[in-house]
């Protein structure tokens, strides 16, 4: 938090095996949750607000061309990177965004959960109404931050 702001850095890292298809042309596509929680004691952590991004990242190995994308809802991204490395680094990371202004919010104890979650691509969209108990994602990582207050709490 800062000037009455919450602001939200986080970043992935992918496996090995993950990256290995990358490089061999198998694009990905990644969806990042950033939700904001407040605290209960009895009742269940309540959601307050949430901001979600796509981000896809495609290579084509014999270009040697590196395109990632990042869409919010209302804005698409698309940049061109010269090096793997460097595709990862931006489609991988969120830096400094800003998710509401603290004025906005009830006093409470909160949390920031992140969420990130791949597709599996070889499967029917269709497949996860047929089949409940096969998972559609390929991983799906969900991190809370440590709690912070806001306002005085009772």
């Amino acid at each position: 938090m800062q000037n009455n702001e919450i602001y939200v850095t986080t970043a992935l890292s992918l496996e090995e095996k993950h990256l290995e298809e990358l490089r061999n042309g198998i694009a990905k596509e990644l969806r990042f949750y950033i939700d904001l929680f407040r605290v209960w004691n009895i009742w269940p952590d309540e959601f307050v607000l949430g901001k979600s991004f796509v981000r896809t990242l495609k290579c084509d190995p014999v270009k040697r061309e590196y395109i990632a994308t990042s869409y919010d809802g209302s804005a698409l991204i698309e940049k061109r990177f010269k090096s793997f490395e460097s595709m990862i680094k931006w489609t991988l990371s969120i830096n400094e965004l800003k998710l509401t202004n603290i004025r906005e919010l009830e006093p409470g104890i909160y949390f920031v959960r992140i969420t990130v979650e791949s597709k599996i691509r070889k499967l029917p969209p269709v497949i996860g109404y047929f089949i409940i108990f096969l998972s559609e994602n390929e991983f799906k990582i969900r991190k809370d931050s440590p709690s912070f207050n806001i306002g005085t709490v009772k």
